[in-house]
């Protein structure tokens, strides 16, 4: 779940691959990256910046506001600081993808950024064949490194049929930690040069992606195996932003309800199950069903013969009630009602609520709202927000999208093993000091207190 713009955003990487650059390869490339001094080509020796980061006593957390919504920006995303000087790039959130990559001045084609907002690699920056996080972007099966002073390149194929092409860099990610230290950890991820989208709708105009799935090779993992955070991170988005956070400081003490991420081998993702759908609190019959929590996708997707039950409920539900199909360009299953809806609180009540039960646990429901499945259109319409994954070619994988993770606040516990949500307006209102890290998560009254 990274790149998906069909009906809105980015979900499931179909392909990563960790590129050695070979001298001919690269030779086709010089000339392109600007960044790179004479005498130190792509397949020449190039030296890293150690990946470590400053003594800061035991681990802490890091705070980072977020902005974007589902509807129509269509997705989420954070200013993060790279370099030395520092500077800022909008990165799209993606917990279904594991690399982090920004637009690279290589020069870049496909880029939708000016170049004075392009990440510009120094000559110590390229990550050589021989660094472990190469091998990390490969995994499970890493090629092998027939020259290890080669540069370290990626590629990325996704859902929507786009890709990006680039190389391994490593740079300083300064952050103020909220037991009020600084940090500045040297952390790998993409430069990218070459972007295709081939979808329908246009990319997002942010710099790139922050990659935050469950392997080595992503941001959380990175900062947890430099001691900065733990491997906990977590995100609360509502229809104006939210807030996100790395480091187990900001999880609540109490009700958060937990279920247990799926392992396995052949899937990373932020994956759980088995559950039972649940439509108005009866039973659906759909049982032992698979979820992915992915901040990479916009809407909800649904295999198909889980999708026709939902829609066939939905469609019952709404017999009798003063709704009417009619066609809107954002989504494909729209009702108008008698007079055009300004928010989902005109809407929610003609609706009723999903439910998946986790099946693994006593009592454990993620529960989903009318507001966690509809938008309400620029034409006042009330739209589905939950697609058809067979035809978004997701196959018979159950993807839970940025619409239905609104007024949640998720976390992701990858010490635990395990992921959790509690029922929150999402507001970022957060006060830090040297002493203590606290957050309100208002509509539980859920606080946060560290001494």
């Amino acid at each position: 779940m990274a790149e998906q713009k069909l009906k809105g955003r980015r979900t499931v990487p179909l392909m990563i691959n960790v590129l050695v650059f070979q001298v001919v390869l690269c030779a086709s490339l010089y000339g392109c990256f600007a960044a790179i001094p004479q005498g130190q080509l792509p397949g020449v020796r190039s030296t890293v910046h150690p990946r470590t980061v400053n003594s800061i006593g035991k681990r802490s957390s890091v705070y980072l506001p977020v902005s974007g919504n589902v509807y129509p920006l269509g997705y989420y995303s954070v200013t993060v600081r790279i370099g030395n000087p520092p500077k800022p790039f909008q990165l799209d959130i993606d917990t279904g993808s594991d690399l982090t990559w920004v637009q690279c001045d290589a020069p870049c084609s496909g880029c939708t950024l000016p170049r004075d907002r392009l990440y510009k690699p120094a000559r110590n920056n390229y990550v050589l064949c021989k660094d472990p996080i190469c091998a990390a972007l490969q995994a499970p099966n890493p090629t092998e490194c027939r020259n290890p002073n080669e540069k370290c390149g990626f590629q990325v194929e996704y859902a929507d049929h786009g890709s990006v092409l680039g190389v391994v860099v490593s740079d300083s990610f300064p952050l103020r930690l909220v037991n009020g230290s600084d940090s500045s950890p040297h952390l790998a991820f993409g430069c990218g040069y070459r972007l295709q989208n081939s979808g329908p709708h246009p990319p997002p105009a942010t710099a790139g992606v922050l990659g935050l799935g469950r392997s080595k090779a992503s941001i959380t993992s990175q900062l947890s195996s430099m001691g900065v955070t733990q491997n906990v991170f977590g995100h609360c988005f509502n229809d104006r932003g939210g807030f996100m956070f790395f480091g187990a400081d900001f999880v609540p003490k109490s009700r958060v309800t937990w279920t247990p991420m799926l392992q396995s081998s052949s899937d990373k993702h932020y994956s759980s199950g088995p559950a039972e759908l649940f439509f108005g609190g009866k039973p659906t019959g759909i049982k032992n069903l698979n979820v992915i929590f992915d901040t990479g996708s916009t809407y909800t997707y649904l295999n198909s013969g889980v999708y026709k039950t939902v829609v066939d409920l939905i469609r019952k539900d709404l017999s009798g009630k003063q709704l009417k199909d009619v066609n809107d360009k954002a989504l494909p299953i729209c009702w108008k009602g008698s007079k055009p809806f300004k928010s989902m609180r005109d809407a929610r009540n003609y609706f009723n609520t999903l439910a998946l039960s986790f099946t693994g646990s006593s009592n454990i429901q993620l529960q989903l709202p009318p507001e966690a499945y509809l938008i309400v259109t620029e034409q006042g319409n009330v739209c589905l927000g939950i697609l058809n994954g067979a035809e978004a070619e997701l196959g018979t994988s159950n993807v839970i999208g940025d619409i239905s993770l609104q007024g949640k606040l998720m976390i992701y516990d990858n010490e635990g093993q395990r992921i959790g949500w509690a029922s929150a307006d999402c507001s970022p209102e957060i006060s830090i000091s040297r002493k203590y890290a606290f957050f309100a998560v208002k509509s539980q009254n859920l606080n946060v207190n560290k001494p």
